[in-house]
């Protein structure tokens, strides 16, 4: 499946993704803790290859890293759809319970295990960070032989 769609919980936006993500994380870092009271399922995508209906609102911090991260909601709801670093504006991270199909994707990674409550269920067959993953994730040509 190339192609994906997906919108938040009122439908007041939507989205199109005309392309694969490039991976997907579960993070457990504390700033998602917060967005979602749990870890968050994340898909890393091409930020040119998102198309995105209605409008957002957004609220921008700092993270450990110094990175400003921008996360973008919907006004009406409330639905965290997206977020982007200022590290890397080519990527966009789409919460991938918005998605029509949320399992039309599948973590590869758990990022910031270091940070996740003792309650916390984690898969063992995917593969644990105790903190952040590399910036960027591995080359096209990379990611394609594997």
């Amino acid at each position: 499946m190339t192609e994906r769609n997906g919108h938040c919980l009122c439908g007041a936006v939507s989205f199109h993704l005309a392309a694969e993500p490039i991976t997907t994380r579960v993070c457990w870092c504390r700033d998602c803790q917060h967005l979602a009271a749990n870890g968050t399922v994340n898909a890393l995508v091409a930020t040119d290859a998102l198309e995105i209906s209605g409008e957002l609102s957004e609220f921008t911090s700092t993270a450990d890293s110094g990175n400003k991260i921008s996360r973008r909601f919907c006004p009406r709801c409330g639905s965290h759809l997206f977020g982007n670093s200022s590290a890397r504006p080519q990527f966009t991270v789409i919460r991938a319970g918005n998605f029509d199909d949320p399992s039309s994707v599948r973590p590869v990674m758990n990022t910031w295990a270091s940070s996740a409550p003792q309650w916390a269920c984690l898969d063992a067959a995917v593969e644990r960070l105790e903190k952040q993953a590399s910036i960027a994730p591995p080359p096209a040509s990379a990611a394609a032989a594997s």
